[in-house]
């Protein structure tokens, strides 16, 4: 089969943490994202939170207006967020799940159970001119629920494997990677375009790009931690690399 060209996307969530700890103007996410798509990002995701704990509404004003590479709008299925979305115009929304107890996104959403609920979110971002994906758990099952919502695209989430690979718990971390990859080729078969996120570094981002199916990387968290040590431009640079040589053995 023919291997399709894997993009990065880059997100400066976390950029804007930093700057929100100290409630000044900085690191400004703008910043990060020009130097992000300088350093070879080819589009820059950002989570409007409800309770705006990093990326604000004027972030996401800002982004879209300055940045020449697509923007990813991350967002919780709300009438609120809707509407800022549909105003803001981005290239793509990613319905993600949100609680305000979490530190972080902690699994992909309900597909199956607000399949109802989240269908007429997907409907009018679609009729706005809004490429529409779903965060969702890699199964099966989720993935039919996307088919069936007439979500485009599905980004699968590889949190619960990076996290087995992370604390050294082997064949968890084996089971976890066959999922991500049987949901890749069952969703590819389906028509639908595969997208991966969540806990990746340099090792698990290399891994997961051998996956022919999965066309788009979304990482965030580790990229900015790097960043602390070798600069934003040089964590890309390094995160291009590991994802060219995990293409390199995509069969």
């Amino acid at each position: 089969m023919t291997t399709k060209p894997l993009r990065l996307g880059v997100n400066v969530d976390h950029v804007a943490t930093v700057r929100n700890a100290r409630g000044g103007p900085g690191p400004d996410p703008v910043r990060a994202a020009l130097l992000a798509i300088d350093a070879g990002a080819d589009g820059i995701t950002a989570h409007l939170r409800e309770d705006r704990r990093h990326i604000n509404d004027a972030d996401m004003a800002r982004l879209k207006e300055a940045i020449s590479k697509p923007l990813n709008f991350e967002m919780a299925a709300t009438e609120q967020m809707l509407d800022i979305a549909v105003a803001t115009a981005p290239h793509a929304v990613c319905l993600v799940p949100e609680k305000r107890t979490e530190r972080t996104t902690e699994g992909g959403l309900d597909v199956v159970g607000q399949h109802d609920y989240l269908l007429p979110y997907v409907d009018q971002l679609t009729r706005e001119g809004v490429r529409v994906s779903l965060f969702i758990e890699p199964s099966t099952e989720a993935i039919d629920a996307a088919v069936s919502i007439k979500a485009p695209v599905v980004e699968l989430h590889t949190g619960a494997w990076c996290h087995a690979v992370e604390v050294g718990d082997i064949g968890r971390a084996e089971a976890e990677f066959a999922r991500v990859a049987e949901a890749a080729a069952y969703g590819a078969a389906l028509g639908l375009e595969i997208h991966a996120g969540h806990g990746l570094d340099y090792a698990t981002a290399r891994r997961v790009s051998a996956l022919p199916q999965i066309v788009e990387l979304n990482i965030g968290h580790f990229l900015i931690g790097e960043a602390i040590f070798v600069g934003l431009a040089e964590a890309i640079r390094r995160m291009r690399e590991a994802m060219e040589q995990g293409r390199a053995l995509a069969f």
